[in-house]
């Protein structure tokens, strides 16, 4: 059967999906903090927080059924030289063999939308440098550049846009 492309997959609330936790974890994990030393059951333990009632933290999965495709967090901070900002899209993900479906804009839209629902007028991310155009192509706007030991550009998306 042909896949509908009106409706080829669903983003749900990580809240409503909590099967999904131990997949997202191993993602967080594996691209960002199993390379600095730090243990999956601490990452696992931490994705168990956005299964509480309340504003944040919380995750969106993209799935289609019990199939895992992407993901995003949605989290008071993501970056410590920048605690003035908030709330944060963080940890994007979309796995290698569903990438170019539009899965990645999709959820990174509906997380900046989350914030809005929660009465936030803005949503900060941040990127590599040679990520950044990424979000930058469906109207993420560029506040500052090189923060950090990583040389990370904040961006911002605002309600309305």
């Amino acid at each position: 059967m042909p896949r509908s492309h009106s409706q080829p997959y669903a983003i749900s609330d990580l809240r409503d999906q909590p099967g999904f936790c131990p997949t997202i974890a191993d993602r967080v994990w594996r691209a960002w903090w199993q390379g600095a030393g730090h243990p999956l059951e601490h990452v696992a333990d931490h994705m168990q927080e956005m299964l509480y009632e309340g504003a944040l933290p919380f995750g969106l999965v993209a799935h289609e059924g019990a199939t895992y495709l992407g993901s995003a967090l949605i989290i008071s901070c993501d970056l410590e030289e920048r605690p003035q900002y908030a709330p944060w899209v963080a940890a994007v993900w979309v796995d290698a063999d569903h990438r170019r479906r539009g899965i990645g804009k999709a959820l990174v839209r509906r997380a900046a939308e989350a914030t809005f629902d929660l009465g936030h007028d803005v949503a900060y991310l941040c990127a590599l440098p040679e990520k950044r155009s990424f979000y930058e192509a469906f109207g993420w706007r560029r506040l500052e550049e090189d923060v950090g030991p990583h040389g990370l550009t904040v961006l911002t998306f605002s309600r309305g846009v």
